[in-house]
């Protein structure tokens, strides 16, 4: 089964793809918003409810997207945030949440040491866990931190540490799923370095390495929490956050598989929730407020629901920026067009198409042929997809930033407004 299931698995990292860095729209878009509202288990973010007139062409008339400055919407909001660049803690946190990195990979050599193996596996572990886990921005990790801070008086240097612990096993899960993600999909950079399999002499080992890491964060959870009220919350969260997630991997295996024009915005959505938000925002959160005694099931499930919201936001970003994204910017390649992705373009693409449009779809989408994948490219940019998901973005963060204001139990507003605010306008 392994074997089939990365049958796909290595793309040389020297291969270039066809990837825009910028984005162009010559089309000059008259919007009437008919937006559904937030219901209590996810937004409605298919845009066929929006309702369009086209104007004429403008022609030789471009509009560049800045991260800042949104030309191309039909409105500006000037209270909503431009985008952050720095971690969402800090540089003193920061610096702090690093320091404490070196002591869980002292723990897992002990473990490992107890194993009497040579210490090539020791010295193998050791590697696979510097390569992969603390080089990413760590926003997962340092959401436990921020959440915990929020939800504590208890600031003493011990419960930070604890928190700090919890971080980074949430960034060694975030690990784990990306090793995973980078062999299925075949892409050659992660993070702006190599992706570990196609790093020389991993190789699918890597896959051993992935549940290596994860197996790592149960023997950390119980070194340092086996003696808290708590830890048997924490665990069974971990777990079945993993379980979700590999459901929702499944689901975005076998969609990969399926013909573009089958793709709804139902089968994107299920991906999503199941594949991203849960591990991404739901786990973070969770897990503080499980240091700090919260147990009103209402209270989880409220958070629940406006921490997937924003989820889904963030994984619509990902699809934008893994076509139009600076690969520079973003550290890794798109090829959700070359992988035949159930992506949030895709899928808006197949729903405003004409079925002229739809035959080129169908005909380019899912090669890695680079002339298709720039046809698919220039198809997006004939639909408006540009424009499209600017208005997506604006408006879906006042639709969140709303449906926070408007819980009337439960965490702080101000811990799911910081998330928002982070992601808000992001480029990587």
């Amino acid at each position: 089964m392994l074997s089939s299931m990365f049958r796909s698995a290595f793309v040389q990292h020297g291969k270039k793809l066809a990837v825009h860095p910028n984005v162009y729209a010559t089309a000059a878009v008259q919007q009437k918003r008919g937006i559904s509202k937030s219901t209590e288990n996810e937004m409605n973010v298919d845009y066929m409810t929006f309702r369009e007139q086209v104007s004429p062409m403008v022609k030789d008339k471009k509009y560049h997207i800045k991260k800042a400055q949104r030309p191309m919407t039909t409105h500006i909001n000037y209270n909503v945030p431009i985008a952050i660049n720095t971690t969402v803690v800090p540089k003193e946190d920061l610096i702090a949440f690093d320091q404490v990195w070196p002591d869980i990979v002292r723990e897992l050599d002990v473990v490992i040491k107890k194993l009497d193996v040579d210490q090539l596996a020791q010295n193998w572990m050791t590697q696979a866990l510097q390569y992969n886990v603390p080089r990413g921005k760590k926003n997962r990790g340092l959401a436990t931190l921020v959440a915990y801070k929020m939800l504590s008086t208890d600031h003493s240097d011990e419960q930070i540490r604890l928190a700090h612990i919890l971080g980074w096993c949430v960034e060694m899960l975030q690990a784990v799923f990306l090793i995973q993600d980078d062999i299925m999909d075949g892409s050659p950079m992660r993070r702006g370095q190599p992706s570990w399999h196609t790093v020389e002499n991993v190789g699918l080992s890597a896959i051993n390495d992935s549940i290596m890491i994860e197996a790592g964060i149960f023997h950390i959870l119980e070194k340092f929490f086996a003696d808290k009220p708590y830890y048997q919350k924490i665990v069974k969260l971990f777990h079945d956050v993993i379980f979700i997630t590999t459901v929702g991997q499944s689901l975005d295996i076998q969609t990969s598989r399926m013909n573009v024009l089958d793709f709804t915005m139902e089968k994107y959505k299920a991906i999503v929730r199941n594949k991203t938000s849960y591990y991404t925002f739901y786990l973070p959160v969770a897990l503080a407020m499980n240091m700090t005694s919260w147990n009103d099931p209402e209270v989880f499930r409220q958070s629940r629901t406006i921490l997937l919201e924003i989820g889904q936001f963030f994984q619509i970003q990902d699809d934008f920026l893994d076509v139009y994204g600076d690969p520079k910017v973003t550290g890794k390649i798109g090829t959700d067009i070359q992988d035949n992705k159930c992506s949030w373009l895709a899928v808006v693409c197949n729903q405003r198409a004409s079925p002229q449009q739809k035959d080129i779809l169908k005909e380019c989408y899912g090669s890695s042929d680079p002339e298709k994948v720039e046809t698919v490219k220039k198809l997006y940019n004939e639909l408006g997809l540009p424009t499209v998901y600017t208005i997506y973005e604006e408006d879906s963060y006042q639709i969140i930033s709303t449906h926070i204001q408007q819980t009337s139990r439960g965490l702080p507003h101000d811990i799911f407004l910081k998330i928002m605010e982070k992601i808000y306008r992001r480029e990587s």
